[in-house]
């Protein structure tokens, strides 16, 4: 199974930005703790600040599932929402905060409707949860 792992804007910073939130796992320890707990899945990691990069990330792939954490762009991005839609790899949003917890801007999310599942405030642990999910027998 090949999964591609797309995280947008200020995720290059985990580690240091903001750790009550995100926590103290650095972008680079969360790939290489996917990396190894997976070993069987083929992992491509993509992360950018930038809107249009993170759309033509979702249009070239060819993947079997796609694990998206949009950060800032989920609440914003109707461009976003149209390139998920535009594609028929599945797409697993996750955000490593509680998005319905924090402030009321970040309460809806543009993308959600257009991925198979959101996962939300687990921290890291949910880029685990949905990597599981792709891999469980119960998914087609």
């Amino acid at each position: 199974m090949r999964i591609l792992v797309v995280n947008g804007p200020n995720l290059n910073l985990l580690g240091t930005r903001e750790p009550d939130l995100y926590g103290t796992t650095t972008l680079t320890e969360l790939e290489n703790g996917l990396s190894k707990g997976f070993p069987s899945v083929e992992f491509t990691f993509f992360q950018s600040n930038h809107e249009g990069e993170l759309i033509d990330a979702l249009q070239r792939s060819k993947d079997d599932g796609i694990v998206l954490n949009a950060a800032g762009f989920t609440h914003t991005s109707v461009a976003l929402r149209d390139a998920i839609a535009s594609i028929e790899i599945p797409v697993i949003e996750v955000h490593i905060s509680n998005i319905a917890a924090r402030e009321t801007f970040r309460h809806h999310s543009l993308t959600a409707a257009e991925c198979i599942g959101s996962i939300a405030g687990l921290g890291i642990k949910g880029y685990h949860l949905a990597v599981e999910f792709f891999l469980s027998p119960h998914y087609d």
